[in-house]
């Protein structure tokens, strides 16, 4: 079983992650791309409108390519991020005007991304949400900047609700789940979710 969990930052995703783990420990953990290549890694990796195509481009194929690292496993695994992730960030500095991350880059990201889903069993959406919302978090590592986060959660929503660049596969594609509420209630949305996938197969 191969789970994304995907949305902007400070939502929850690495606790929705975290808290997978300790219910189901036969899961490996990816950690988040950021993480492993800039707060852990050889890379300065900037965000909001200093990101650039080496910056999101580095994250996005290090996140592909531990997708494909499991394409042929039995191995339970959940990932910290998703790669439709780095079309939302990029979309966001695009947006901006102010490094060399432009609209024609933005699209040139959908096919990899699209390709690399066919991997995936559920790619599970966490959106902000004003009926459950989650405080930022100033942990020095995440910005904490509420228009910023709530600009790429608006990119996020765009592609999984309204279909914009058509990312996700036609055939063959993950179940796409949106996770909201308690934390307990986020699991046992993605638990379903899971059980469901299992039960086709």
């Amino acid at each position: 079983m191969r789970i994304a969990i995907s949305g902007s930052h400070s939502l929850g995703k690495s606790t929705v992650v975290n808290d997978w783990v300790a219910r189901h420990p036969r899961f490996r953990r990816e950690e988040e791309p950021y993480r492993a290549l800039g707060l852990h890694g050889p890379y300065e990796i900037l965000f909001r409108d200093a990101s650039t195509r080496l910056h999101n481009g580095i994250q996005m194929y290090y996140n592909i390519s531990r997708i494909h690292r499991y394409g042929d496993s039995a191995e339970d695994v959940i990932f910290d991020r998703a790669p439709v992730d780095y079309i939302a960030y990029s979309q966001y500095t695009a947006n901006q005007g102010r490094t060399d991350i432009d609209p024609a880059f933005v699209e040139s990201m959908v096919p990899a991304v699209r390709e690399s889903l066919d991997h995936l069993d559920i790619l599970a959406f966490v959106p902000k949400s004003d009926a459950w919302p989650v405080a930022m978090e100033a942990d020095g590592i995440r910005p904490v900047d509420h228009g910023y986060r709530d600009e790429v959660d608006a990119i996020f929503k765009q592609i999984y609700r309204e279909g914009r660049f058509q990312v996700l596969p036609e055939k063959r594609g993950p179940r796409l789940i949106e996770l909201w509420g308690p934390s307990e209630q986020r699991l046992n949305q993605l638990q379903q979710a899971m059980d469901e996938v299992k039960s086709l197969k």
